[in-house]
């Protein structure tokens, strides 16, 4: 029996050796991204009309009721004290970890939360939410600077918004299985930042045949426009 308990003990140490030795960079984007897959009570009718927020790359829903962004190719949603993503406008949604929320989506002001928590209550409407205060002191080192507005003429702007998506409303909602399929035919906006582009092939790539390669940057064509 003790022999049996030391083999184990070695291959558990192994495979913990071999985890703390991944590659970091890897390591960081992976974390906190669920699978699309919930259903967070956002039932609307239609996509909703998204109107920027001044000076940044974040749309904001003014007829939501509920605190609904847009961003990178992707809508962003924080609803019970969580953050949730998804490329479709009523989901499913995947829950997001709070580490790799981009920072333009943390930035957005107070004012444009059109169902505030009632922990936003005191804060100035103008400024970004206290992500730091809320989250403590572990989170606000690791993102030191987070809040750091960037000057505008290096503001990237505003992804082209899935207009296509207008066709697809109440009951011609589409399910879980064709969204990707839709997705990928009428939405050629690739996301910048690499966190969103590894939420984004979750959500959004449409499955590749076996034995086709997915088609690399030079092959992709000229982005999605207005």
């Amino acid at each position: 029996m003790s022999k049996l308990v030391a083999r184990y003990s070695r291959l558990l140490l192994g495979a913990l050796l071999v985890l703390a030795f991944a590659s970091p960079a890897r390591t960081q984007v992976s974390v906190g991204i669920g699978l699309p897959s919930l259903d967070i009570g956002i039932h609307l009718g239609a996509l909703p009309s998204l109107t920027v927020v001044p000076g940044s790359p974040v749309y904001y829903a003014p007829s939501v009721n509920g605190n609904f962004f847009f961003y990178d190719g992707m809508y962003w949603v924080f609803e019970n004290d969580n953050w949730y993503s998804s490329s479709w406008y009523n989901g499913p949604w995947a829950l997001v970890d709070p580490d790799i929320v981009p920072n333009f989506v943390l930035q957005v002001p107070v004012r444009y939360y059109r169902q505030p928590p009632t922990f936003f209550r005191g804060w100035a409407a103008n400024a970004p939410p206290r992500w730091g205060d809320h989250w403590g002191n572990a989170w606000a080192e690791k993102h030191s600077g987070w809040d750091k507005r960037v000057d505008r003429g290096h503001v990237p702007p505003p992804a082209p918004v899935p207009t296509y998506q207008k066709q697809y409303a109440g009951k011609k909602y589409p399910p879980v299985q064709q969204q990707p399929v839709l997705h990928s035919q009428n939405y050629k906006y690739q996301p910048r930042e690499p966190v969103v582009q590894q939420h984004y092939q979750q959500h959004a790539a449409a499955p590749q045949p076996r034995g086709e390669a997915r088609p690399g940057p030079a092959e992709k064509g000229e982005e999605h426009k207005k």
